[in-house]
């Protein structure tokens, strides 16, 4: 899947955007749902999520494109995944089994009813399609006549901001410290069954924002919703949205002062470590909205 492509996949409006090679848990349990508060859903799936995009590879890695991959499909579901970078020491392209995975999910969604998408089938079969050597982390959201559905594997993963809260957050799937849940072709690594799903109730107005570990390593939570309520306050478009997030991830991967989810966390593994990590960044952000509007 080629550098920033899109293409349509049968009659308009489905698109699907490819990228170019491409810790904190707040509320939501696997297989729970999280409240609507004063806000009712809209049935019969007369909500869509209108999505943009921002990959920021590593600085290091900007000529091959870097390791994550995305895609974005037809208003109704979005994914993420992190190719893993030590396949490099093999020789082997650590971001190609993150797009295959991706154009592969892509497909088995096309294969699922449009009014209800299996994601642990969808997942499963990305899965046992995506042969070629390497791993990574997956989450795949889609959206639903019952809210949304999410399934994450890894450390990339998402939150659900409403009315300048954060409603909820995937929590991170590792092993250890910096050691991440991960699918790799076969049997020889985690088996997407090890994925958490979530069912989360949404309504218009409602942000997604879904990221690689470049994201959440590097923002707080509250820093990401501060850039949202800012955006959606001054009519920014999902892209441009996006953009601004990617941006203040890459500030505070580059500061080595200030405190950051990755630095907090190695050093409650026992680790003395200031500041951001810089990695690739992946960011989209979708606004769910009625059908109807723009």
């Amino acid at each position: 899947v080629g550098g920033g492509r899109s293409f349509a996949t049968g009659a308009a409006p489905e698109e699907v955007s490819f990228s170019p090679a491409a810790r904190e848990a707040d509320v939501s349990q696997p297989e729970k749902s999280v409240g609507t508060s004063d806000k009712t859903m809209l049935g019969d799936r007369s909500l869509k999520l209108v999505s943009g995009v921002c990959y920021l590879p590593h600085p290091d890695k900007e000529e091959t494109g870097g390791e994550d991959a995305h895609f974005i499909w037809d208003e109704q579901a979005i994914g993420i995944a992190d190719g893993v970078g030590g396949w490099a020491s093999y020789g082997i392209d650590a971001g190609q089994y993150a797009r295959d995975i991706m154009s592969n999910a892509v497909t088995a969604i096309e294969e699922e009813p449009k009014d209800s998408i299996d994601l642990t089938r969808v997942l499963e079969k990305a899965h046992s399609s995506t042969t070629v050597p390497g791993s990574s982390t997956a989450c795949i959201i889609a959206i639903t006549n019952q809210g949304i559905q999410a399934i994450n594997l890894g450390d990339s993963g998402f939150i659900v901001i409403r009315d300048g809260c954060t409603l909820c957050r995937s929590p991170v799937q590792q092993h250890d410290f910096n050691f991440s849940y991960q699918l790799q072709s076969g049997n020889s690594s985690d088996l997407p069954n090890a994925a958490q799903v979530f069912k989360v109730p949404v309504a218009s107005g409602d942000v997604i924002v879904a990221g690689t570990d470049g994201l959440f390593d590097n923002l707080y939570n509250n820093d990401i919703t501060a850039v949202v309520v800012h955006a959606t306050r001054a009519g920014l478009e999902p892209q441009v949205t996006a953009q601004k997030i990617a941006a203040l991830a890459r500030q505070r991967a580059q500061d080595k002062n200030r405190p950051t989810p990755f630095s907090t966390a190695a050093q409650d593994a026992g680790y003395r470590y200031y500041g951001g990590k810089l990695d690739d960044i992946t960011v989209v952000v979708s606004y769910v909205t009625a059908f109807g509007n723009s």
